[in-house]
């Protein structure tokens, strides 16, 4: 085990679009930056098929591609990428001190957070091989693409009725399917999709299985095995897209007890900036937004927390 403290002017916790734009804008000013990419290079994306959403690509984008893109863009200004996994960090003294999971130990004179979130899912089998083609975990990414076709929310919560209100826009057909006769989604939220006539609500019920077929390696989604948590009883339902939508978790147990949070998790920056309650260490992505969610929007705090980045390093005579 090599324990030789490696310095860096900055450190980028996390890849995906928040941390390849931090990257790209803090290379760009000359600081050399170290880009922790963990356990999922790339971040979500790479587990998402085609991106229509994301400006510049007429025609939408492979998840996966997009990244890859993203990555040599970063690397072509002098950015490097460590596939390594942060384990532990030390916050209460400058410089900030890293542990990653080789043995390997960094300090840094700025660091930056873009660990992103993980949508929670239900663990099925079918659930996992069906991501990306019909199974999503985003409606606001997804949705386009069940234009007129059926579609199941799974979940209970405020994120479930957001997620069945906004596929209205494009599906047929909306049933949220939610394993308890209560739900937890606020009341105004509740009662929007109550009314909303494209929506039908089943109760004391879970996804048991995803029903599809893959022929010639193309994967869809052709229905869902539905179980009444009471009665026992089996159903299956014809739909063409299934919706996980019980919440998220933002990817910060490591930060615990040193960055101030949400009680869900989620990273506390300042209102007009990137700024965390720790001076020198900035936070972007998803690992700090519980509301928007989108790779644009996460792109746009990593730019943001380069900037903050590179000022605050500026003001304290940490650059050249």
């Amino acid at each position: 085990m090599n324990n030789t403290v490696n310095h860096h002017r900055v450190i980028i916790i996390g890849s995906g679009p928040a941390g390849f734009t931090a990257a790209l804008y803090t290379a760009r000013a000359n600081l050399a930056p170290v880009l922790f990419e963990g356990n999922q290079p790339g971040g979500q994306l790479m587990i998402t098929t085609e991106v229509e959403n994301y400006p510049g690509f007429e025609h939408g984008i492979m998840g996966p591609e997009l990244m890859e893109i993203m990555r040599k863009q970063v690397h072509r200004f002098g950015a490097k990428s460590v596939y390594r996994y942060i384990n532990k960090v030390e916050l209460d003294k400058h410089p900030f001190t890293l542990h990653s999971d080789d043995g390997q130990i960094y300090t840094c004179d700025a660091l930056i957070i873009s660990t992103g979130a993980s949508a929670k899912l239900l663990g099925l089998p079918s659930e996992s091989k069906f991501m990306g083609y019909g199974v999503s975990a985003c409606a606001t990414c997804d949705g386009f693409f069940f234009k007129n076709q059926r579609v199941l929310v799974i979940g209970g919560g405020d994120t479930a009725m957001e997620e069945a209100d906004y596929l209205t826009k494009h599906a047929s057909e909306v049933t949220v399917i939610h394993r308890r006769e209560e739900f937890r989604a606020s009341k105004i939220m509740l009662e929007r999709v109550q009314k909303n006539p494209k929506i039908k609500i089943v109760t004391n019920t879970v996804l048991e299985e995803v029903i599809g077929k893959e022929e010639n390696g193309n994967k869809s989604v052709s229905g869902a095995r539905l179980k009444n948590v009471k009665t026992g009883d089996i159903t299956e339902m014809d739909v063409e897209g299934i919706f996980i939508a019980i919440g998220h978790e933002p990817n910060t147990a490591i930060f615990k007890g040193q960055i101030e949070m949400d009680d869900v998790g989620y990273i506390k920056t300042r209102k007009e900036n990137t700024y965390t309650n720790i001076e020198g260490v900035f936070a972007c992505g998803d690992a700090q937004d519980s509301v928007y969610r989108q790779a644009i929007t996460a792109a746009g705090t990593g730019c943001m927390a380069a900037i903050d980045a590179e000022r605050w390093l500026t003001e304290k005579g940490f650059t050249d």
